[in-house]
Formats: C-alpha cells, structure tokens, sequence
C-alpha cells in the first residue's frame, strides 16, 4: 500500500534535496578569496587607466588615458563581496540568489512529496533502453536553445530534474550536468544566431545577423558531435567501471532512496504524475516564451523564479492537500542554499576590485595596441585571449560586446578581417569558458545544486575544455585560411 503524503514526508526528515557539502564549499571560498585577493594586488603593478564613454555606453576608440599605480585599499578588497550588493550589478546579483534559493526551496518541497520521484519513474520505465538517444537528443535541444535564442541561466531551472533523471538511468551527476549545463552553455558558445552575441555584435558591426551563417552552423555541428562523444564515452567508462565517477558514492545514495517507484508503479501515482507534468511543462513553455519574445528576455530570471515559486507550492498542494509543512520544507531547501550566496557574492566582487582599480581598461588598451601592424592569424588569437581575460571579470557578454566591439572592429577591418569572423571569434571566447571559471556565478550555481565542488568539475572537464580550445584555434585558422 502506498503511504499517505503526510506520513511520507515525515518519514524523509529535514534533510534537503540540495545542499552544499562543507568541504566543496571550503574549497571553493579559498579559491575564490585567493582570486580576490590576487585581484586587488595586480592594481599594485599595473597602472591604472580609462577610456572615454559616450552618451549611449560605447567606449570612444583612442580616448585611453593612463594613470598611476595606485594600489586599492585593501579595505575595498575585504568589504567587496558586501558592496557589491549595492553595485551597478547588485540588482542582478541578488536576482540570481533569489532564483538559486527559490530553486532549491520548490525543489525540495517537491522531493518530500514523493513527486519528482514519481515523475522520473514514469519516464525511466519508457526510456530506459534508449538512453544513448535520449542524452544525444537532450544535448541537441539544450543547444539548440543556447544557439539560437541565447538562453543559458535559464535552462538552469531544468538541472535538478536532469540529475535526478541521469541517476534514475544508471548514470550520474556529472551526466546530468554535462546533459543541461555543459550543454546550454556550450550552445550559447557556438551561437548561430544567439541575440546577446551574435545579435547585438551584427548589430554593432552593422551586419545582418545571417552574415557568415554557414560556418557558424559547421562550428556548431562540430562541437555538438565533440560534446555528444566526451559524454557518451565518459558513461561507457562508468558503466564498465562504476568506481570511476567522481560522484559514486554520494549517487549511490541518491538511487537507493528513488529504486522504489523506479520499478513499480504505486497507488495514485498517475494522478500526481499529471500534476507534476503539467508543472514542468508549463515551465518549459514560458522557457519558450521567453526565448521567442524580445520585449521579456531581459527579465528571465525574476519571470522564472516566480513561476516555480507560485507553480511549485501550487503542484504540491494539489497532490498533499495539506499546507502543513510547505514553508518548512521550503525554507529547508532555501537555506541549503545559502552558502551559494556567499560564494556567488564573493565571485562577483572580483569584477567590483577590478572595475574599481581601473586596470581592466589599461589590459584591454595594451592588447589592442598590440593588434596593430600584426598578421591575421596573429590578430585573431591575441582578440581571442582579449576575450578570455575580459570573461574572467565580466560574465555578461552584451556587456563585453559593447565593451570592445567598438574599438576592436575597426582596428579588424583595417588588416582585412571581416566582421563575421570578430564575432566567431568573440562568441568563441566568450562561451566556453563560463564552465571553467570559478567567477561565473552560474557555474557556482550548477555546482551547488549537483554538490560538486569545484576541484571534481574542473578535473572532469578540462580534457573537453583543452579539446575545444583546440578545434576553436583550428577552426579559425581555417577562416582565416579562406578569407571568411
């Protein structure tokens, strides 16, 4: 007999559905605090320096002016992580805590229902024997929604589901991650015609969008088969050898307390199946919206959290019909969360000490006045690494664009590099990488909803991410080759 929902959810305890382990938090804060501090010290060697902004936001091209080697406060440094609340970025900040913490409260009120569990046992009784199709077909709609709709943070709403799903599969937590965010991040990576690169890049360039489409589309074709194989030999390697995923043991938790309604159905299980679908179907859709409607893209996150907020406690309600522990258990998942915050606030203010020192503007002007006079090849890597460092500070790519497209396009067109290839290359750069660097707050939040630390993620990816440096170099070479 299946037992009441009360009694299921007293059964569980208090234990959330996400939580952060202390020594993946530690881990990852001592990095963080080191990237901070090493930010702060650099304003000590490099001079500091600015370029003029006009009335719209574009930097003027040859208006850099340098100045001393001041040296910040090192007060500055230790209360960044506080004032960055209160910073140009603090609204967005705080919109991305708010949507983590949402997140894991809805999360884990629909785990203690039994809910989540159900929902994954209907679809692993239907796809369990095609489960190399299904992780080939997800990765191509994750991408496909990065590429061309530049959706990133907000396919992060999926995660959870997806590493339930990859456990319920025999997998793990790492397929999980690769199958969503690996996924979304390296479709926004090989955009097509994503609108907060491509887009606004074509548009600063005074392109149209489609120009130089084709090899764009190749580039994607290329990293989709790359990202396909990485993923299905890693499951051939921990299905052979169990013992080699980095997440066997916490897995191995996980699946013991999901067998039961894997293997067999239960009573009403159809009913809160329903419930469940209509939830996360109706999130799927304003997904959609929001990818196809201009005027609300920008408002994503706030859209998202509170649609899981008002759809989350709606579901459970329907199923339990008992208000009793819903704020509890919300306030259970939310608070597990909280270490995140800390780690999304201490990333974020090494944007903050940098902005602050004014050395970014002095790296940047160094770079482009070494572009100058340099072979094609030679331009296109040095805008290439340009990118990367601005990444490592400023995680927005419409910000970056509008940061050094006007100066860098035309210093391009004056050694014959055309704009589509300035935009390979910047989306080339500005992509990938956010799976890497330990300053992107979206990473830190994959990471704390899969309790990977930082060490474990950086070691499963970095012989994908060394492979895919290497076929963005080649693949640019190839355009330069040919005049692209």
């Amino acid at each position: 007999m299946q037992q009441s929902s009360a009694s299921n959810e007293n059964a569980k305890g208090d234990k959330a559905f996400s939580s952060i382990s202390l020594k993946s938090f530690i881990t990852v804060m001592i990095l963080l605090i080191s990237i901070l501090i090493i930010s702060g010290a650099l304003s000590y060697f490099i001079p500091s320096g600015s370029f003029e902004i006009s009335e719209s936001g574009v930097i003027i091209a040859d208006s850099y002016v340098k100045g001393e080697v001041d040296g910040i406060a090192p007060w500055r440094v230790l209360t960044a992580p506080v004032r960055v609340f209160f910073s140009e970025d603090g609204i967005t900040i705080i919109m991305i805590c708010l949507f983590l913490l949402i997140m894991s409260g809805i999360f884990n009120l629909l785990e203690k229902t039994n809910g989540i569990k159900i929902f994954i046992g209907k679809l692993v009784r239907g796809i369990a024997k095609k489960d190399k199709i299904l992780i080939c077909l997800a990765v191509l709609v994750f991408m496909l929604f990065g590429s061309f709709f530049g959706m990133f943070e907000e396919l992060i709403t999926l995660l959870p589901l997806m590493i339930i799903l990859t456990i319920s599969l025999d997998m793990d937590t790492m397929m999980g991650l690769g199958i969503c965010m690996l996924s979304a991040c390296f479709g926004f990576a090989a955009a097509i015609t994503n609108p907060f690169s491509v887009g606004l890049a074509a548009s600063v360039a005074g392109i149209g969008v489609t120009d130089g489409v084709w090899l764009r589309i190749i580039y994607f074709a290329l990293i989709y088969v790359t990202l396909c194989a990485f993923l299905l030999i890693y499951l051939h390697r921990i299905r052979k050898n169990p013992h080699l995923s980095p997440t066997y043991e916490e897995d191995l938790r996980k699946k013991e307390s999901l067998d039961g309604v894997l293997k067999s159905e239960t009573v009403g299980e159809d009913r809160t199946f329903k419930i469940y679908l209509v939830f996360f179907l109706t999130e799927i859709v304003i997904l959609g919206i929001i990818a196809t409607v201009p005027a609300i893209s920008g408002y994503a996150i706030p859209i998202l959290a509170a649609s899981f907020l008002v759809g989350g406690i709606s579901a459970r309600l329907l199923v339990t019909k008992n208000a009793k522990n819903t704020f509890k258990h919300f306030l259970c998942g939310a608070s597990a969360m909280l270490p995140a915050v800390l780690m999304i606030a201490v990333a974020s203010s090494v944007k903050l000490v940098m902005v602050e020192s004014e050395i970014i503007d002095t790296v940047m002007h160094f770079v482009i006045e070494n572009l100058k006079d340099k072979n094609k090849f030679v331009a296109v890597i040095l805008i290439y690494l340009l990118v990367l460092f601005l990444q490592f500070f400023i995680g927005s790519a419409s910000a970056k664009i509008m940061l050094v497209m006007p100066i860098i396009m035309p210093i391009a067109a004056a050694l014959g590099i055309s704009p589509a290839l300035v935009i390979l290359v910047y989306c080339m750069a500005d992509g990938f990488s956010d799976m890497i660097i330990p300053t992107n707050p979206i990473l830190l939040v994959g990471l704390s909803i899969g309790n990977i630390s930082y060490v474990k993620w950086l070691k499963w990816t970095l012989a994908l991410q060394l492979i895919v440096f290497a076929l963005t170099v080649l693949i640019l070479l190839f355009a330069v080759t040919i005049g692209y």
